[in-house]
């Protein structure tokens, strides 16, 4: 990424999103627009939802993550994206509350964050040569009232993603490189995680890295969201 690229996404960025520990908070928001929180802790999903030039406040939810017993992996993305949203709606009453959750899986088995570089590597020599499909869960909580649309919106979209097949001293390098410890799947394809990737399939590109932008469009038009305003 070059440097002025770079300096325009980081003064979107901090023009965008907004958190609880600053002077910009609930009560200062427009009152044009409803009051629109990000359940999540995530980066890589504030620069994201950053793009719809939307003023938004991103709040960690802190819940349980942990699969339940016998729990496929679409049913755990899904569950988890309700609850983050349920979670920060019942703290702020009134707002429009986005959640989102992401599951990887080979062979219907899931596949976390590795944490750590011996994890990572193990996953990607496990997924070289191979298909991985991401569930990418999108939950939009409306906590008006009344509710300008569909109290609550849900959808898992699908990402396949098929990895090249490379030797062990590529993944070790690349790991070492970019160093992709928080990500399921231990690649970003937003980075240079895209160069370990053959194929990428969806109909929402944004889903692979964390926040399906097609199908929250969608869903805050039917919220009666505006776009656009000047």
């Amino acid at each position: 990424m070059n440097c002025k690229l770079q300096r325009a996404r980081s003064t979107q960025l901090a023009t965008y999103i907004r958190h609880l520990h600053s002077p910009f908070t609930l009560s200062t928001m427009s009152t044009t627009t409803p009051t629109l929180i990000l359940s999540s802790s995530s980066a890589y999903r504030q620069q994201l939802l950053a793009r719809l030039q939307l003023p938004f406040l991103a709040i960690a939810p802190n819940i349980d993550e942990t699969p339940l017993p016998s729990e496929t992996p679409p049913a755990t993305a899904l569950r988890l994206a309700q609850a983050k949203a349920q979670t920060i709606a019942a703290r702020h009453p009134g707002a429009l509350v986005i959640g989102s959750d992401q599951v990887a899986t080979l062979d219907d088995q899931q596949i976390g964050k590795p944490g750590h570089h011996a994890a990572a590597l193990a996953q990607l020599q496990m997924m070289r040569g191979r298909s991985v499909i991401f569930h990418t869960a999108l939950c939009l909580f409306d906590g008006r009232t009344p509710t300008a649309g569909p109290p609550l919106q849900l959808e898992n979209v699908q990402v396949e993603v098929k990895f090249r097949d490379l030797p062990d001293h590529e993944l070790d390098a690349y790991l070492r490189k970019e160093q992709p410890y928080d990500c399921a799947g231990s690649a970003k394809n937003e980075g240079l995680g895209i160069a370990i990737l053959e194929h990428i399939q969806s109909s929402d590109p944004s889903a692979l890295t964390g926040l399906p932008l097609i199908a929250l469009c969608s869903m805050l038009r039917k919220a009666q969201v505006p776009f656009f305003q000047l």
